[in-house]
């Protein structure tokens, strides 16, 4: 249901009224100082040669978001497209996948989650007790290969402290979103400390299923645990070891023949995934000259995911005029994922620097496992279509970072790296590679004042090439090529005015070769006017991506914050020989993305936040001319803080403007008019009103 009902309404009265009681204490806005742990050594976010987005838990906060996907709108150039319960497919500087069905993906953009590897299956990434998400953007060819083309981004949680923390949040909004968390943590002993934390988010979802008459068939599930022991062994030894879990129940029923938030879907259809992470990380200060950090992660992850293809019911056609007969379909695919990785680099010391002492040096070795099985059952195929695609990547890699001068430092790093790849499925499709990959950037950076620097670089990415593995794709190349790509960008960073404004700028350029371009086949449904299509991935000749990237935090005042991104971006195609594609905008690449806000501090207590997010248009597919809308949300937020407890009246897309999430154009689906060819399109959220409250032991 869309608004509170009347338990919830008694459950805010009684809430405000008992919370105002509470005394008052007050606390001064500063802007934190920021440590990026993605990189190969730990570096503060204005020291670093790198354009990032880093989120901290404040932020998160102010957002209310539960998932990955509720943050990414905040980082400039940086989308997603959805076609699931949750947005996991991402975009950096245009670049990434949009969907996956029966073929093998090779992601563009790298996720970590505590160090374990959830790239190209971001449904995982909740925001259970999350203090840091940091979105590196550009080709990270030295610090992870072959799946991080557009960049990387890092899910750090809480770690386990000296003292005993915690809290414990409950949140209850429009559509029945209700999410209960908690975390908690200490020393056990002098050696060893803990944190544990657990978090149940539920939504009915934002449709509307009229067929069924129900409003949860796109709901929302998920249930996530962790768990972190930190062991400091010894004096020059220190282990942490994480588990995590996540179970997401969720259901995807999100299209409709007439584009609204109401569907007639007889089977609706799942989005269900059961993710188990475990990581061991090692640091060992024992040696004299250098530092070893070991990573030993491995993760195993269920998939399931089906959807009522036709969109409607059985007699669709009884109950309306139909120029054609309907027809009925149900596609589904269950994935088993597990992947096992290790990561062991050599660190110096900081007084133990090389040539004259004046150059720092990392290097690593690198080792990825991963074993990915699909299972697929759908109506119109003769038997089930079954694959195992299995894939190790070893790499060796090193930096070096060489101070020129007091204030200049040039960095070089280097990856190279060795995949190999082995696909089979029932349909005797077979495909072997093993190749030989390079990556790395050279970076120049100098330091202007104490409190800036700018810097330039160029680097190098690379995504693997594949297999298409579909049995309906036999007159078309099945293999593709791996595509490299050279980023040339420069920015500068740093605190202006007294430290007040803290901001960071880039500019960067793009070359793409080989592109690694998803294309569409469109065929007939045997025995109906309908039409369906299989994916496909080749490679286009070249393409150019580029633009600029800003971010800001301004301290306006003692009681005043402005804050914002802004990305611009320009992207093409550089294909003659098509007349589509030539010269033409990449997909899921808006010109434009914003995000700007201010904090205003009313009294000590009571804060109020508003901002305003932004997007232009952008088309939906390289294979159609289908776009989605510019857009503008707006979202506010009152907050209340007294001793340890805080209390948030939030709303988010407060104009209730329709946000296109996922698209399909020259796609015929509907029998009552005969099947013409349209574009259909996937919503993001409604406008929503919640309330959290959130107490700190």
């Amino acid at each position: 249901m869309k608004t509170f009902n009347d338990i919830y309404l008694r459950l805010l009265f009684t809430l405000v009224v008992s919370y105002l009681c509470i005394p008052a204490s007050s606390a001064d806005g500063v802007i934190n100082e920021i440590v990026i742990s993605a990189d190969l050594r730990d570096a503060k976010l204005l020291e670093s040669a790198v354009s990032v987005t880093v989120l901290d838990s404040q932020a998160i906060a102010k957002r209310q978001a539960r998932h990955l996907e509720q943050l990414l709108n905040l980082a400039p150039n940086v989308n997603f497209a959805s076609g699931a319960s949750r947005g996991r497919f991402i975009q950096i500087r245009g670049i990434g996948e949009r969907s996956q069905f029966i073929e093998p993906l090779n992601p563009s953009v790298g996720i970590l989650i505590d160090g374990i590897d959830f790239t190209g299956i971001a449904g995982a990434a909740t925001t259970m007790d999350i203090q840091q998400v940091e979105i590196l953007r550009g080709p990270q060819g030295t610090l992870y290969g072959a799946n991080a083309l557009a960049g990387l981004i890092n899910l750090q949680a809480v770690q386990p402290s000296k003292e005993l923390m915690g809290n414990v949040m409950v949140s209850l909004a429009d559509y029945h979103n209700q999410t209960f968390s908690t975390g908690f943590g200490g020393p056990i002993s002098e050696k060893l400390a803990y944190r544990f934390a657990a978090q149940k988010h539920t939504s009915d979802g934002y449709v509307q299923n009229t067929f069924l008459n129900r409003n949860d068939t796109d709901n929302i599930d998920e249930l996530s645990f962790r768990s972190i022991v930190d062991w400091q062994a010894n004096e020059d030894t220190n282990f942490k070891l994480t588990a995590f879990h996540v179970d997401a129940d969720n259901g995807y029923d999100a299209f409709s023949l007439d584009n609204r938030r109401s569907t007639l879907s007889d089977n609706p259809g799942h989005d269900r995934h059961k993710a188990t992470g475990l990581s061991l990380l090692s640091d060992w200060r024992g040696n004299t000259h250098f530092d070893l950090v070991t990573l030993l992660s491995y993760g195993d992850n269920n998939l399931e995911y089906g959807y009522d293809e036709d969109w409607t019911y059985n007699d669709v056609c009884v109950d309306f005029t139909c120029v054609y007969d309907s027809y009925a379909s149900i596609d589904n695919y269950t994935r088993d994922s597990k992947n096992t990785s290790f990561d062991v680099r050599v660190i110096s010391k900081e007084d133990q620097q090389i040539f004259s002492g004046t150059t720092d040096w990392v290097l690593g070795f690198y080792w990825r496992d991963q074993d990915e099985r699909l299972l697929r059952e759908y109506t119109y195929a003769t038997a089930d279509f079954t694959s195992d695609f299995k894939t190790e990547n070893t790499a060796i890699y090193g930096q070096l970072d060489s101070h020129l001068s007091d204030d200049l430092t040039l960095t070089v790093g280097v990856r190279l790296e060795n995949r190999q790849a082995n696909y089979r499925d029932n349909e005797l499709v077979a495909h072997t590679v093993d190749e030989n990959l390079w990556g790395g950037r050279l970076a120049l950076q100098y330091q202007v004042a104490d409190n800036r620097m700018i810097y330039a670089l160029v680097s190098c990415g690379y995504k693997a090439g594949g297999v298409n593995s579909d049995p309906n794709l036999a007159a078309i190349d099945r293999e593709f090529d791996t595509e490299y790509m050279w980023n040339i960008e420069t920015g500068i960073k740093g605190t202006w005015l007294d430290d007040a404004v803290q901001a960071q700028i880039a500019a960067f350029y793009q070359l793409r070769d080989d592109i690694q371009i998803k294309q569409s086949l469109v065929q007939s449904i045997e025995g109906t006017q309908a039409t369906s299509f299989t994916d496909y991935f080749g490679n286009a000749a070249a393409g150019k991506n580029y633009g600029i990237e800003a971010e800001f935090n301004w301290l306006l005042s003692g009681v005043v914050t402005l804050f914002g991104t802004v990305g611009w971006l320009e992207t093409e195609y550089d294909i003659p020989m098509s007349v589509v594609l030539d010269r033409r905008e990449q997909a899921h690449a808006p010109a434009y993305q914003f995000s700007i806000g201010s904090r205003v501090r009313i009294t000590n207590n009571l804060s109020f936040t508003v901002d305003i997010e932004g997007k232009d248009e952008f088309f939906l597919s390289s294979r159609h001319s289908s776009k989605t809308q510019s857009y503008e949300l707006f979202n506010a937020t009152i907050n209340y803080n007294r001793d340890d407890w805080e209390l948030s009246f939030w709303g988010r897309n407060l104009t209730d403007k329709d946000v296109v999430v996922r698209g399909f154009g020259s796609f015929g689906n509907d029998p009552r008019k005969g099947y013409v060819t349209e574009s259909y399109y996937q919503f993001g959220a409604p406008r929503v009103l919640g309330l959290t409250v959130k107490y700190e032991i």
